[in-house]
């Protein structure tokens, strides 16, 4: 009887030895945080938060409704996720506030459309570690040829290699919607974007400050029947292009305006040549309305490349403190604690 009593506290103890050890690994490793912007995601969200519960254990779900008419938000409370509403349409709102409310160490940023592959957060979220990054991107390899429409991985492709050309090439899906971020990126990424251009946001943020990024290949699957998808080739293309121009625009200015610039001068000279011409035979200028137009385009071409002097050095600064800001904030936001 004592033996068996003794052996019963033995496996007691040894229970509550290992629930230390588990708990303190808890404690120890980087809070997690699942971040799902949803619209009109009901028939996928459900089964998208049981398989990142499965998959990331220690993981806090949230999902951010924005403005679903066929119950998203219940399905995905029902299904044990932290569930919160974000009333301006578009995803690009949806993310900021998701940015803005949710503290972890690690972030998740992944769609509720069920397309991507849950199984492999735990390996982006341990090449984030590991390296020490800010940003690891998820690219897109389809599992089914139905995956990809043939819309979306072309303009895919033409935006990723237009960043590519500005801005580096580190990251070859540019439109993935499956993340994970650090805490000082997250906390440092100013989403200024309304749409799906937060995407193309996210990548230039990271590549303007030259932060530590990496890439790995995930599954990508195809939509379950009934679920529709949310882009539209043409108006969200257009505007995801029109982001990468303000971009370009607002961190590249030297080379957007010189290239406006060597336009307008490459204008002036073609409508200019000709009347120089014929000045230096017979010492009169014909078309006088074309010569002063020529001279006009002329002048607006050396005001654009003024303009692309003085902003590059306003955007020098800009990058600095945004530089700054980043360098002011931990890796994992209770680093210091532990």
């Amino acid at each position: 009887m004592k033996l068996s009593t003794e052996k019963r506290l033995a496996r007691e103890l040894s229970v509550l030895s290992l629930q230390r050890v588990d708990e303190g690994a808890a404690e120890t490793s980087p809070q997690v945080a699942v971040l799902i912007p949803c619209y009109n995601e009901a028939i996928t969200i459900a089964e998208v938060i049981r398989d990142f519960a499965c998959h990331l254990p220690h993981a806090r779900i949230y999902v951010c409704d924005n403005n679903s008419t066929d119950g998203t938000a219940e399905v995905a409370a029902a299904a044990g996720a932290q569930v919160f509403h974000e009333t301006r349409q578009g995803k690009g709102n949806v993310v900021r506030r998701m940015f803005a409310d949710v503290q972890a160490d690690v972030y998740v940023l992944v769609d509720g459309d069920g397309t991507y592959d849950a199984a492999s957060a735990p390996r982006l979220i341990d090449f984030l570690q590991r390296g020490s990054l800010d940003l690891v991107n998820a690219a897109r390899v389809p599992v089914s040829a139905n995956a990809f429409p043939g819309g979306h991985s072309f303009g895919n492709l033409g935006f990723s290699r237009l960043i590519a050309a500005v801005f580096g090439k580190q990251i070859g899906d540019v439109l993935s919607g499956y993340r994970v971020m650090s805490h000082r990126f997250v906390k440092s990424f100013p989403a200024l974007s309304r749409g799906f251009e937060t995407e193309t946001e996210l990548v230039v943020h990271a590549l303007e400050l030259r932060l530590p990024i990496g890439e790995l290949n995930t599954p990508y699957s195809e939509r379950p029947d009934g679920s529709l998808s949310k882009l539209h080739t043409l108006r969200d293309g257009t505007r995801i292009l029109r982001t990468i121009l303000a971009l370009i625009k607002d961190e590249r200015p030297m080379a957007f305006f010189c290239t406006i610039g060597a336009l307008l001068a490459i204008t002036s000279i073609v409508l200019g040549a000709p009347l120089v011409t014929h000045y230096f035979h017979t010492g009169l200028v014909p078309r006088l309305p074309t010569a002063v137009l020529a001279t006009g385009v002329m002048l607006l071409a050396f005001i654009s490349v003024v303009a692309g002097l003085v902003l590059d050095t306003v955007t020098h600064g800009r990058r600095e403190l945004k530089r700054l800001h980043y360098l002011s904030l931990t890796h994992f936001r209770n680093a210091a604690a532990r």
